[in-house]
């Protein structure tokens, strides 16, 4: 019109064509994301896989470490820590038991008790004679509060040593507490529900080996053919 020209236009491309571009990145995507998630499931496979032995090793060690210094050496000749069986308790749940035994007798029992604390899950090995003394106990995990209720811990304070020597026999039931709830037991200034927590596990520990003397001698007659440690 007016001798004007009308400029030529370029198709835009059919529909078919943009769907079929649009499936094949989506598809390419997935396939690589697959192929991500599968290499790195596989790396930490392998990982795991490579260290299980070394984290067993060490944390067989740390248990070794601890019943050396609950359980006097003199009292065993097995391995308490190959001969170690558990016993389902009514209060306690399941509790596992190492058996220290002289001459095909035992002679000391570790347990490993757990009570909660004011920042969680506090775990401890105590070691009972078959008498029902007190060995030694120390705290094996817990998370209670650096520098206020840490005194647990045998690294921190010699708190967990005033146990040794006391028995139900030896100590009235009404002293198994910390002081400001009537028992003997000194609590950290600030800090009473931690050492309460502790005083629980102990008392529980010696009415676990007094309730189950007979099962547990029992149980423990069963020696592993691996030596001392």
């Amino acid at each position: 019109m007016n001798g004007q020209q009308i400029p030529p236009t370029t198709p835009a491309p059919a529909r078919s064509t943009l769907f079929e571009r649009w499936r094949t990145q989506l598809v390419y995507q997935g396939i690589s994301l697959a192929v991500v998630c599968a290499l790195v499931a596989l790396a930490l496979l392998v990982t795991d896989v490579s260290t299980r032995g070394s984290i067993t090793r060490e944390q067989q060690e740390d248990r070794l470490t601890v019943l050396r210094q609950v359980l006097p050496a003199a009292l065993y000749d097995n391995n308490p820590l190959a001969d170690a069986f558990h016993v389902s308790d009514e209060s306690l749940g399941d509790v596992e038991v190492f058996p220290a035994r002289l001459k095909g007798e035992l002679s000391a029992v570790a347990l490993s008790v757990k009570t909660v604390g004011y920042g969680g899950p506090i775990v401890q090995l105590i070691a009972i004679a078959s008498d029902g003394t007190i060995l030694g106990v120390r705290v094996l995990t817990h998370k209670e509060t650096p520098g206020l209720a840490d005194k647990i811990d045998i690294a921190k304070s010699d708190w967990i040593t005033r146990f040794d020597g006391l028995s139900l026999s030896n100590t009235p039931l009404k002293a198994w507490a910390v002081k400001k709830d009537g028992g003997q037991f000194d609590q950290f200034s600030g800090a009473t529900i931690t050492p309460r927590a502790v005083v629980k596990g102990i008392l529980q520990a010696l009415e676990f080996q007094q309730r189950h003397v007979d099962r547990l001698k029992q149980a423990s007659d069963q020696p592993s053919k691996e030596s001392k440690p």
